[in-house]
């Protein structure tokens, strides 16, 4: 055990000085020995690579084996190796030394590779073996001292110090131990006579043949041999080569012939004849190989150039009489190209934005040849003229990365063939196809079907119609693709724009706010701005002209002549004025525009249809024929000014001409004219509208004035039929303002008790109807408030209460003395 420990302290001193260099080039190696139990730990990957926990999580990180063989687990909470179940080393690489798993982490986002080489060192877990439990030689007692027999080689499955030592023969006293190092490291067993044998004195020799190793504790194994002692038996074979060579093509067919030995005996008869065969030992080549009598060796099993590259046959020729030769045969075995690539995808992205950078891993992926030599070499490929590429990162690692510029609007996915070839003959390719999603990201403006655009909507429209529709498209996909509109600020006319337009954000259709009048705004400018979805959001603008389309909503208005209420405008004409005189010419303007605008003039009614006629274009009046005495001086003509709309609109004009030579004939004749009797009429109106609400005011006034007078009349006479005494009441501090007593310093208010009704028993009380009181502050004589207070019972001055009221400086003075 000491003699393991120190061997293991050794091992893992190697490995830490190689862990110190390997992890700078991003490959950590560990040392473990082999039936650790399992969950045991490996190492600490994080610690070693200089990874934080927290990235083996983010970074999904994962064991990738080439053969599939899953020992070693990764925790990525704890950042460690982790054995996933034992290992036996004598399984996993026979005799292959150094033995050691070779692993692969994978990280993604950023994708990366890290290699890992876990050796596995041996213990001495095996013991030596030999194939057969016993072995019998026939041995004749003529052999000459120095004979050689040849003996199984043990096989012990561990290596190194662990591995087969040495081997002991006992008892000694006929047959001593050879052992024979080999090139192959192998040791050439022989039992050698150096003493005669004697049949008649031991027929039957039992021998036990012992190989142990060198590990610590020490472990054995034994095969028992038994010779029989034959008749003389002088001359042992002896072959042509002591080491044969031979090749062949893996794959062959069973049957084929390897090569073919010879061994000669110098003896006659029986005992000269040889028999050859292949030694057994526990590598299985001799269920592989097989010899003929006549010394071919044939192939009995199938050779494969991936399992075994050479093989060694051991073979021993033997004569009737029981003496041997041994020899060896070196074969060969040559690779073909019958293994295709295999691809191994590692990591791999579904999908990546269309900003990815030139360089960006997408797969990652290992391509395993076993075949040898060029058809071994690997050289893979993709299809098509696609912005991709393949490297090498490392041996039989290869990574997809991108090799130009993505766009989603281009080609929003790609099916990726990549194809691994060997440089066998035939060449051998494997394929896999890879399908990958290019993500949209907003790098495309929404883009307007137009530069530019102009809207027409008619004038009087309902407020809230829809105009015009804009429309923007974005290339982008989803939330990037959706496109709302706005409405910039702006002003038209010192107005916001949006007191006149409004648009739908989703639909872009743009409505009327308010109702146009191509009178007061013709056209307007205003932009709207089509936005994105995206993060952050890009936008662009466009403008758009609203034009006012006129309608024929004004009628024409006549600037001249000048249409009056009060007084008459007349135009002379004189009696010598000749065809075509100009006499006015009516002036009218229509404030719509186009043919709406456009105005025609027509006589519509004349006192003289055929002296006048009116131009339709100008509005000209002239004369068509020659005025003459008998033509009225007073002339009335009616003009109708039309638009040229549709529906059509019209103004009519009265044109006053007087056919005369002198004012005053023109004035006699126009003072009549209706406009001052319709005056009259109107003055007269108003005359008798204001006469009657004078008088109804009047009769109003009387009528309550008498209702006032009734009223206080019965109330009067109520009171006096009551007979009721007046009980006076004296309160202090109140006194005379009137100065009429003389005697006495107080006036003392009282109140009168009476009843409505004798009737009844309730009682009513009223203050004095008239009194003058002059309150007096106690603490202070100078200063004096009057008040003045005078309630009227009756206005009747003939009644007897009141003239006992009037009367109060008498009464007070009588109910003062008998009080």
């Amino acid at each position: 055990m000491r003699i393991l420990d120190r061997t293991m302290r050794r091992q893992v001193l190697f490995f830490i000085s190689v862990l110190s260099l390997a992890s700078v080039l991003g490959q950590v190696s560990f040392s473990i020995p082999e039936e650790m139990s399992k969950g045991s730990v490996v190492g600490n990957i994080a610690r070693d690579l200089g990874l934080d926990v927290k990235r083996l999580k983010s970074g999904k990180a994962r064991i990738f084996t080439s053969d599939g063989a899953e020992y070693i687990e990764l925790s990525r909470e704890r950042g460690v190796l982790l054995l996933k179940e034992r290992i036996d080393r004598e399984s996993l690489c026979r005799q292959t030394t150094p033995c050691a798993l070779h692993l692969q982490i994978i990280l993604e986002n950023p994708m990366e590779l890290f290699r890992i080489t876990v050796e596995i060192t041996d213990i001495n877990d095996n013991s030596p073996s030999f194939k057969n439990d016993e072995k019998r030689f026939e041995i004749s007692e003529s052999a000459i001292i120095g004979s050689k027999f040849v003996l199984e080689r043990a096989v012990d499955a561990d290596i190194g110090i662990n591995g087969l030592k040495n081997y002991t023969l006992k008892p000694t006293d006929n047959f001593v131990l050879k052992i024979e190092g080999q090139a192959d490291g192998n040791k050439k067993v022989e039992m050698i006579l150096h003493r005669p044998l004697d049949r008649e004195k031991e027929e039957q020799i039992s021998l036990l043949l012992t190989a142990v190793d060198g590990g610590d504790p020490q472990m054995s194994g034994t095969v028992k041999i038994y010779v029989t002692v034959l008749d003389a038996n002088d001359n042992a074979p002896v072959f042509t080569q002591s080491v044969y060579k031979a090749a062949i093509t893996e794959n062959s067919h069973k049957g084929t012939t390897l090569t073919s030995v010879s061994a000669s005996d110098a003896d006659k008869g029986p005992n000269g004849e040889v028999s050859y065969s292949v030694s057994t030992t526990m590598d299985s080549v001799s269920d592989i190989f097989t010899i003929s009598e006549n010394g071919e060796v044939i192939l009995v099993g199938e050779v494969d150039f991936e399992k075994a590259k050479y093989y060694q046959i051991d073979i021993e020729a033997q004569d009737n009489g029981g003496l041997s030769d041994s020899s060896k045969i070196i074969v060969d075995v040559i690779d073909i190209n019958d293994n295709k690539p295999v691809i191994s995808i590692l990591s791999k992205s579904d999908s990546i934005p269309e900003d990815s950078p030139h360089g960006t891993v997408i797969v990652m992926f290992s391509v395993f040849d076993p075949d040898s030599s060029n058809n071994g070499q690997v050289n893979c490929r993709i299809n098509g003229n696609i912005p991709f590429t393949i490297i090498t990162s490392s041996n039989d690692f290869y990574s997809l990365v991108t090799d130009g510029d993505l766009d989603r609007e281009r080609a929003s996915e790609y099916n990726i063939t990549v194809t691994c070839s060997d440089e066998g003959v035939p060449s051998l390719s494997s394929s896999v196809t890879l399908t990958l999603q290019i993500s949209d990201v907003n790098d495309n403006e929404p883009v307007f079907e137009r530069s530019s655009y102009e809207a027409y909507i008619v004038e009087n429209n309902t407020p809230g119609v829809s105009v015009f529709t804009v429309r923007a498209t974005d290339a982008d996909w989803n939330q990037n693709a959706r496109v709302s509109y706005i409405l910039e600020d702006s002003s038209v006319n010192g107005v916001p724009v949006s007191s006149y337009v409004s648009i739908s954000a989703d639909s872009g259709v743009i409505h009327a706010v308010r109702s146009f009048d191509y009178e007061q705004i013709k056209d307007f400018h205003f932009r709207v701005k089509a936005q994105d979805g995206g993060s952050p959001p890009l936008s662009s603008n466009v403008t758009v002209k609203m034009m006012i389309q006129d309608q024929n909503d004004n009628p024409p208005q006549v600037l001249y002549p000048v249409q009056t209420g009060g007084s008459v405008v007349a135009e002379m004409v004189p009696r010598s004025a000749d065809v075509g005189y100009l006499v006015t010419k009516v002036v009218a303007v229509d404030v719509d525009s186009g043919q709406n605008a456009w105005l025609s003039y027509k006589l519509q009614k004349a006192t003289d249809r055929a002296l006048f006629e009116v131009g339709s274009q100008n509005g000209e009046i002239r004369t068509i024929r020659q005025v003459s005495d008998k033509d009225a001086v007073k002339q009335g003509l009616s003009v109708i000014v039309e638009d040229n709309g549709q529906p059509s609109r019209s103004a009519t004009v009265i044109v006053n001409v007087a056919v005369a030579d002198s004012f005053p004939e023109v004035l006699s004749e126009f003072s009549d004219f209706p406009h001052d009797k319709e005056y009259n009429d109107n003055l007269t109106f108003y005359l008798v509208l204001a006469l009657a609400v004078v008088s109804f005011l009047f009769i109003t006034c009387l009528v309550v004035i008498i209702s006032v007078k009734i009223y206080r009349w019965r109330q009067s006479r109520i009171l006096y039929h009551s007979n009721l005494p007046v009980i006076p009441y004296y309160p202090p501090r109140y006194s005379d303002t009137l100065g009429t007593t003389g005697t006495l310093q107080h006036v003392y208010n009282y109140e009168v008790c009476r009843t409505t009704d004798s009737r009844k028993s309730d009682c009513k009380f009223d203050r004095a109807s008239s009194q003058n009181v002059l309150i007096m502050d106690p603490s202070c004589s100078g200063t004096m408030q009057r008040m003045q207070s005078e309630k009227r019972i009756l206005d009747e001055p003939d009644s007897p209460l009141e003239v006992s009221l009037i009367k109060q400086n008498m009464i007070v003075s009588i109910c003062y003395g008998a009080y």
